[in-house]
């Protein structure tokens, strides 16, 4: 029976080794779901609700702190370059960021980081802790995006808190709650495979 490091996440234990070629081919694909979930877009406001944030969160838990963030950053410079990658509201390419999005834009790597840390240290494995690791990385983002809010409006935050937090809440629930449910389930049906079970 396999056993998986303490430091594993998900996919490093489903595709190990993961050497560099795998890892850059798992930047990229992860961007692209990044932008893929992009395009599920209500308007809600100056600020679009998008399935961008479950993306995010889900790609730090699977492939954890650095390659989560390098595939956060890769998405960020796809979309600046001009490649319809974020969501189909704003601004295009890298004037997005001077918009009021650019916040929650600049948070992903940081959030994708975190959760990404966390799952390393087996926070990935149980539903409970999934929850708190995708919870804490959704916090980053909704404090980028309301701080820079803040600064694009010259507004007091308690005065924007709505319209870059308080809209997002029920959502972000919602998505916590789904991409926290993959990885146990995941975990489970890997050692299933690895036990020889059907």
């Amino acid at each position: 029976m396999n056993t998986y490091a303490k430091a594993d996440t998900l996919i490093e234990a489903a595709l190990a080794p993961l050497d560099s070629v795998r890892s850059a081919g798992l930047v990229i694909v992860f961007s692209l779901f990044v932008a893929a979930a992009a395009q599920f877009s209500i308007q809600v406001g100056s600020i679009p609700i998008t399935g961008q944030s479950f993306a995010v969160l889900l790609t730090g838990a699977l492939l954890g702190s650095r390659l989560g963030a390098a595939a956060l950053i890769a998405y960020l410079i796809e979309g600046a370059v001009g490649l319809p990658f974020f969501s189909p509201i704003g601004a295009p390419g890298i004037l997005r960021f001077l918009g009021p999005s650019g916040g929650y834009l600049v948070a992903f790597p940081a959030a994708a980081y975190i959760t990404g840390a966390f799952a390393e240290y087996g926070w990935d494995k149980r539903y409970h802790t999934a929850v708190a690791a995708m919870a804490i990385g959704s916090v980053i983002i909704l404090l980028g995006g309301w701080a820079w809010l803040s600064v694009l409006t010259h507004s007091s935050p308690l005065v924007v808190f709505y319209d870059a937090v308080g809209k997002f809440l029920v959502g972000d629930v919602i998505k916590v709650a789904l991409a926290a449910a993959v990885l146990p389930t995941g975990w489970a049906l890997l050692k299933r495979k690895a036990s020889g079970k059907q």
